[in-house]
């Protein structure tokens, strides 16, 4: 026999509002992160985390947020409904940017101020490997199929190859001066490296670990010294990437076939990072001097609104709420 709802509760059901999904934000001087609601385009929340957070990412179902918190020598685990700091993960010193595994249960974290990587199981919270790389590591990412991870050495300008079956490197790299930031794009093909004052990015074959192309960044009426690619990200299919340049205050949008430079986007001050909305048709931008966040319409390539944040925004992710 079928059952139904009493008419007040199905009123109720049906009349309750659809939560808005989420971009949460790191804050390096305030030790905080804001949240952002991706329908009205407001901060909604303000959490406190330990000092100077700056990488962020999210557990694959999104019940858990972790932070790096560099200042603090950890990996902080927050509960993203009520903003309450869990418990701490062991970290090594100075953790700056970190990827969680496909597995879910890996952390590769890089350690700027020891050289090393340090992988932490998030379940038992206990160090699995740490792997000696470069000076200065700070970008990470790991293959979508989880059999490589990357580890860049700002002062080595490396890329170093970690086959995660062993946790032990089998290549390095030569990137251009002080790399930041990677990616796997097109199914974990290729893996594409921002280069800080080299000015570049390096996309490599990831078969074989050689060099495919570089990318150079020359932006209308600012110096070249200026034009510093850090953060980036892929749209839908892997067609674009929208890279972040630092003190330009600019977005690049790179078209990820021809390796060309389509267009260039103003936005906050010294741009560090990004996150897309749910179907990607919006991003948001961490501008960390101007303490604000910038909402790009991604088919218009257009700067919609600016959100002001904490002071120093480095960090962002995307959150589902539904």
């Amino acid at each position: 026999m079928k059952r139904f709802l009493p008419l007040t509760a199905a009123l109720a059901l049906s009349a309750a509002p659809a939560l808005a999904d989420e971009i949460w934000v790191t804050n390096e001087r305030d030790d905080t992160v804001s949240v952002i609601d991706t329908d009205t385009l407001e901060v909604i929340q303000t959490y406190q985390t330990g000092e100077r957070p700056r990488g962020i990412t999210f557990s694959k179902d999104y019940t858990r947020l972790y932070i790096c918190a560099s200042d603090s020598d950890a990996v902080q685990v927050m509960d993203p409904e009520t903003g309450e700091i869990l418990h701490d993960l062991p970290s090594g010193e100075d953790p700056e940017q970190f990827v969680l595994h496909p597995d879910d249960t890996h952390l590769y974290i890089a350690n700027e101020d020891d050289a090393i990587t340090t992988v932490v199981n998030t379940q038992t919270r206990k160090v699995v490997a740490q792997i000696d790389v470069g000076v200065e590591p700070e970008g990470m990412a790991v293959s979508p199929d989880g059999k490589i991870a990357i580890t860049t050495s700002e002062t080595t300008n490396m890329a170093h190859w970690i086959d995660t079956s062993t946790q032990e490197l089998f290549a390095n790299t030569l990137v251009d001066s002080r790399p930041r930031h990677a990616e796997f794009a097109k199914d974990g093909s290729q893996m594409w490296v921002s280069s800080e004052i080299g000015g570049t990015l390096t996309v490599f074959d990831t078969a074989t670990q050689t060099e495919q192309a570089k990318i150079s960044f020359e932006v209308q009426g600012v110096h070249p010294d200026r034009v510093q690619p850090v953060g980036f990200e892929f749209t839908n299919g892997d067609t674009h990437a929208f890279v972040a340049l630092g003190p330009s205050n600019h977005i690049a949008v790179v078209n990820a076939q021809t390796y060309e430079v389509e267009e260039y986007i103003l936005v906050g001050r010294r741009v560090w990072h990004m996150a897309f909305n749910a179907d990607r048709s919006q991003l948001f931008t961490t501008n960390g001097v101007s303490g604000d966040v910038t909402v790009i319409d991604v088919a218009s390539r257009k700067a919609l609104k600016s959100i002001k944040v904490g002071r120093f925004p480095w960090g962002a992710a995307f959150r589902p709420t539904n």
